[in-house]
């Protein structure tokens, strides 16, 4: 068994720097809290290669300066399964998000598992080993750690360096190996662990359901919510739930009375922010809300359009059972709705192994340069330039 490195001081964290930069690669696991706080707090990283693992103890150590410069090293690959959390922290303590990156969790649908799969389930599937969860919900920031918990935390990384090695070979020998280079460096951009206010109203689910007086407060109360969970660093659903903010948006107080008569608020929060709370929605109740995107709307669907995207399933279920996928990894039908009504900035079917594998003919489809027709009790894709009214692919059997 690999011995441990604990890392917590000075002299050791030079010592692993030093390591790192003679790797190509690492596997790379965060522990932290944040059932109390805005920020989670970082209380612990594991490293790994296939030679070495270390856990380094942020709480005992000054400052990771020098460990972030040799972590952020272009030359290093970065393993992580399920990174977005992981990569918050890094960007939260750096202003910057690491790269390459290559997530287990995002590579492991080509591989045939199903979509963002847990990582004991790949452990399980992969390696035959099923994870220890004695220590799932451990307080990361009491120190000393056990023995046992320092292990149960190397073991993230020690496994994942195994499966990370298994998933390039299997991807390699499936032709698939650079097909996740696109969801691979869009996980580097670092728009996706910036948390903006006046866009928190964004993440609210039922907005498109509000009037546009209902949806200005909402707006106004979401965006205060998160401006002042960060300054107070505290969960943002300690100060107003999502269904309170609806509430409030509906019922829209005029007085710190009517405020404290909504049965779910909290006589806390009443009592420290409720003439503040009352202020926001006089203003915003007065105000033009910002404008719902189109994927926000409510689009009823005809008839028209169930055919439609009954069609584009048709491509879809085609070309995953050409290279052995489930269709749904693919894509959904709520992509296939995306693609239909032009809400092209989230559509996955854009970019990638899925805009090459599919989402290119369902464009084609869409705007007509593309058809579809019947050989040999087979559906075909043929361009409309190429059809002819004689053509057996558009005999009837």
């Amino acid at each position: 068994m690999t011995k441990i490195q604990y890392i917590n001081t000075v002299d050791q964290l030079a010592a692993l720097c030093e390591q790192i930069k003679k790797t190509s690669w690492l596997a790379l696991d965060t522990e932290f809290l944040r059932e109390k706080t805005y920020y989670p707090k970082f209380c612990l990283l594991q490293i790994a290669t296939p030679e070495w693992v270390a856990c380094v103890d942020p709480l005992a150590l000054p400052e990771l300066d020098n460990l972030f410069a040799a972590l952020y090293s272009p030359s290093i690959v970065k393993v992580f399964h399920s990174c977005h959390q992981d990569l918050e922290i890094f960007y939260q303590l750096t202003g910057k998000v690491p790269g390459p990156i290559f997530d287990t969790q995002v590579a492991a649908p080509l591989l045939g598992y199903q979509d963002n799969p847990g990582y004991a389930m790949l452990v399980s599937s992969l390696l035959n080993i099923n994870l220890n969860k004695a220590h799932t919900r451990a307080d990361w920031s009491k120190r000393p750690l056990i023995e046992a918990e320092i292990q149960y935390a190397a073991d993230d990384v020690i496994y994942l360096c195994q499966i990370y090695q298994i998933m390039l070979q299997k991807l390699a020998a499936l032709g698939r190996a650079d097909w996740l280079k696109h969801d691979f460096v869009e996980l580097e951009n670092p728009n996706n662990y910036q948390v903006l206010p006046q866009k928190a109203w964004l993440k609210i689910r039922g907005k498109n359901k509000l009037t546009a007086k209902q949806l200005s407060i909402v707006q106004a109360l979401a965006e205060w919510r998160e401006v002042t969970a960060q300054a107070e660093n505290r969960p943002k659903t300690w100060l107003l739930r999502d269904e309170l903010i609806f509430e409030m948006a509906k019922l829209q107080p005029e007085t710190v009375t009517d405020l404290a008569n909504i049965r779910s608020i909290n006589e806390r929060i009443v009592h420290r922010y409720g003439r503040k709370l009352c202020e926001l929605i006089a203003v915003a109740k007065n105000k033009e809300s910002q404008p719902l995107k189109e994927k926000d709307r409510v689009i009823k669907k005809n008839q028209q359009h169930e055919a439609i995207l009954d069609i584009l399933t048709a491509l879809v279920r085609i070309r995953a059972e050409e290279n052995s996928l489930n269709p749904t990894i693919l894509a959904t039908r709520k992509d296939l709705e995306a693609l239909l009504f032009n809400e092209e900035e989230d559509c996955p079917l854009l970019h990638g192994w899925r805009h090459s594998m599919a989402g290119k003919e369902l464009v084609g489809l869409l705007k007509g340069d593309l058809l579809f027709g019947i050989q040999s009790d087979r559906l075909s894709v043929i361009e409309k330039q190429q059809l002819s009214f004689d053509s057996e692919l558009f005999r009837h059997q």
